[in-house]
């Protein structure tokens, strides 16, 4: 075999790592350095470090991986030090006979990689083969120690080539990421292709109670065996040298013990993880298996095969002494990590991409990231007319929350929305709809009848509805199926239709883009920069220090699975909110549910520094004094139920018109108005069946016959209208200046 140092000089590295899947972003350093998007967790921005030189090392500075070439080989393809060294070398063309290496996939750098996932009923054909063969049963067996209800339970199967095991997290509708292992084979494991590391089983840690005794192995069929006798075990996809920060909030409370193989490697990766997981878990134990290191008595699989059972296992860990924690206060590694954060801060790293708009892309934030909650989610309707930025603002905002949890859609029925989102289930006999901690983007109007079965939902009425849809594409005709909805989704629609249902206006915050001549100069400017080089637009989005710290800040939001939020200062909330209305509407009923939402949604970005029980924490009095900032920004338009954009152009547009002439105004006066301010045109029909109609609805204006030519109607503002006598003065939206200062 040839020796580790001339194989190491002779490997092209980059040509190694593309053929791998690795995105280069930009071009190599001085030295040869490189970054990429790294395989081993979701990373969206390029934060793993590469030296394109012998030995090749690499260092994620998002998980924390880091290792030579060799090293990344035995990680990515699940293989040992020698098979490692086997492949390098036949890449390299140091042995005869070698194969062909594998050319370079041509990737985008910009664009993931797509996710390889697997139809369910695929899977299923897997296990059912594998249950019925009893050579592939055996060879499981024998190997992993595992039983027919475990290759039951977790949905184990084989392909013909490797055993597969469906990773749980990554399940989209009807399909879902396998990872693929068996001795003996070369690699020995393969992980799906295009999707992050994965902790495979934290499912189970959300109902345990706080002090529980939980495993981290490294390996999910040594997971597995675990869960076979007993425990409550979890491991991650990426090998015993990766572990996410993201995950540390999991393990909060619970009595920790990690067996990881006897190897050097093995104990390394077993430090590290410890390290982590001191802060936050109630002990932290690394139980050393009395084992050889030899190939067949190196890890937790080996220890059982050799005759040992739950209770030994019980004992090693309870007679295994704890890990002695750092000093001073218990704090989570997470914590030490986020700082509080404030409205300013939040607006400089938003406004990286989004120019202006300060109010509505701060509001547009909270409402996506209270999806992580159980019940403190709201919803926004962005309306404003075409080629305005309406879903600009939420897509941008989007791309700072896993991929996986944002659900951007066009216009679409009920039946596709269903099928598309949903997953049959044989027991409703129809489709599970999942929207639990989920963010839904509807790009367009979605369709009437979709609105109807989502009102509920959007109400928060009850957490899972049973609806019926019928299905035109069976062959007998129509035939109807059901359809239960679960979990409340943070929901934002963006439309250009301003006649808004009253039922979707009275379920929403609504907000519009900001259309005067500053925000369009800016954003010119930002888009001709992103059009004329987008590979270095990218690149320094992408290394944006803020940025990368607001996403790694969301995901351990996510990770800390926050069930509800309490306001103990509700009193303040409640004199706040009364201060400035001295009338009081049945609207303003639903409003304070808004201004709510707005406080526990400000708590949660920094629940790091809020008292905390278990997954209940409470919002504090800079909550409260932040909501209310934010809300009196939209207060105005929410009071009259009407978008800002047509309040706005109720003021800026119609009323200074009014003053201007001294009498009512004809709609083609209005439209030649708008078309002087904003230079361009509003179509008549849109004034006449949305603009008119709305602006009457909200008590601004009446429509009278003309005196002198009945068949002509004139737009009259009214005095005194209910915007005066609601309790919010003032002619204009507050500034930017309110925002942050």
């Amino acid at each position: 075999m040839t020796d580790k140092e001339t194989l190491l000089n002779r490997i092209d590295y980059a040509a190694f790592y593309r053929s791998q899947g690795i995105r280069f972003v930009g071009q190599p350093d001085a030295e040869g350095n490189t970054k990429a998007h790294c395989p081993f967790h979701d990373d969206r921005t390029p934060s793993l470090s590469i030296q394109l030189k012998s030995p090749g090392l690499y260092h994620c500075f998002g998980c924390e991986h880091q290792g030579d070439v060799l090293t990344f080989v035995q990680v990515i393809d699940g293989v040992s030090f020698p098979e490692a060294l086997m492949k390098l070398t036949d890449f390299a063309g140091l042995t005869n006979g070698r194969p062909t290496p594998q050319p370079a996939r041509p990737v985008d750098s910009h664009k993931p990689l797509e996710a390889e996932l697997e139809p369910i009923q695929q899977i299923d054909a897997w296990v059912e083969a594998l249950l019925q063969d009893e050579n592939w049963f055996r060879d499981l067996s024998d190997c992993y120690g595992l039983s027919r209800e475990t290759v039951v339970r977790h949905m184990l199967g084989f392909d013909g080539k490797y055993f597969t095991i469906p990773l749980p997290g990554t399940k989209q509708g009807s399909r879902m990421a396998v990872k693929r292992h068996r001795r003996g084979q070369v690699p020995k494991a393969r992980n799906p292709a295009g999707v992050p590391v994965q902790l495979y089983g934290v499912e189970t840690l959300r109902d345990a109670p706080n002090g529980s005794l939980v495993i981290i192995t490294g390996g999910e069929l040594k997971r597995l065996l675990l869960v076979q006798m007993g425990f409550l075990a979890v491991s991650g996809t990426g090998g015993e040298g990766t572990f996410l920060p993201e995950w540390i909030e999991h393990f909060r409370g619970f009595n920790v013990a990690i067996i990881y193989d006897v190897d050097e490697a093995g104990q390394a990766g077993a430090r590290k993880v410890a390290e982590r997981l001191l802060p936050a878990a109630q002990s932290v134990r690394i139980v050393y298996l009395p084992l050889s290191d030899a190939e067949d008595s190196k890890d937790v699989t080996d220890w059982v095969k050799a005759g040992h059972t739950a209770e030994e296992l019980r004992q090693l860990i309870e007679e295994t002494e704890a890990q002695e924690r750092p000093d001073g206060p218990t704090v989570s590694v997470l914590e030490t990590a986020f700082s509080p954060i404030s409205l300013k801060e939040l607006l400089d790293i938003l406004g990286r991409t989004i120019k202006k708009d300060e109010a509505n892309k701060l509001i547009t934030f909270l409402c996506e990231l209270s999806a992580y909650t159980e019940d403190a989610q709201f919803n926004i309707i962005n309306n404003a007319p075409s080629s305005s930025g309406k879903s600009y603002i939420p897509t941008e905002v989007s791309a700072l929350f896993p991929a996986e949890d944002v659900l951007a859609i066009g216009y679409c029925s009920p039946t596709a929305f269903f099928h598309d989102v949903g997953q049959y289930v044989k027991e409703v006999r129809g489709y599970v709809v999942d929207l639990s901690r989920k963010i839904l983007i509807f790009l367009d109007q979605p369709h009437t009848l979709l609105l109807q079965h989502l009102r509920p939902l959007l109400s928060h009425d009850k957490k899972e509805l049973l609806l019926k849809i019928t299905d035109k594409s069976q062959k007998a005709g129509l035939r109807t199926k059901n359809v239960l909805l679960r979990g409340f989704p943070a929901v934002i629609f963006c439309t250009s239709n301003l006649k808004i249902d009253e039922q979707e206006a009275t379920r929403s915050l609504l907000l519009s883009p900001e259309t005067h001549q500053e925000k369009i100069r800016e954003a010119i400017h930002q888009r001709a920069d992103k059009e004329a080089d987008a590979e270095t637009y990218h690149a320094w989005l992408e290394s944006d220090a803020s940025r990368q710290r607001l996403k790694a800040r969301i995901a351990a939001i996510k990770a800390a699975g926050i069930t509800h939020i309490k306001i103990p200062d509700v009193h303040l909330v409640k004199e706040r909110f009364f201060l400035d209305r001295a009338t009081l509407k049945p609207r303003h009923m639903r409003d304070i549910g808004r201004v709510m939402s707005l406080v526990k949604a400000w708590a949660l970005l920094n629940l790091w520094h809020r008292n905390r029980t278990g997954s209940v924490i409470e919002a504090n009095r800079e909550d409260i004094e932040e909501a209310f900032r934010l809300w009196d920004q939209v207060a105005k338009s929410q009071e009259l139920n009407l978008p800002p954009y047509l309040y706005d152009f109720f003021h800026e547009v119609l009323l200074p018109l009014y003053l201007s002439k001294g009498s009512g105004l004809t709609r083609q006066e209005i439209l030649q108005g708008h078309y002087r301010l904003y230079s361009r045109f509003m179509p008549d029909f849109q004034l006449r069946q949305q603009v008119l109609p709305m602006l009457e609805a909200a008590g601004l204006i009446v429509q009278e016959a003309d005196p002198q030519d009945r068949r002509r109607m004139l737009v009259v503002p009214v005095s005194g209208n209910s915007e005066s006598s609601g309790g919010v003065g003032g002619d204009s939206l507050v500034g930017t200046s309110d925002i942050v200062s």
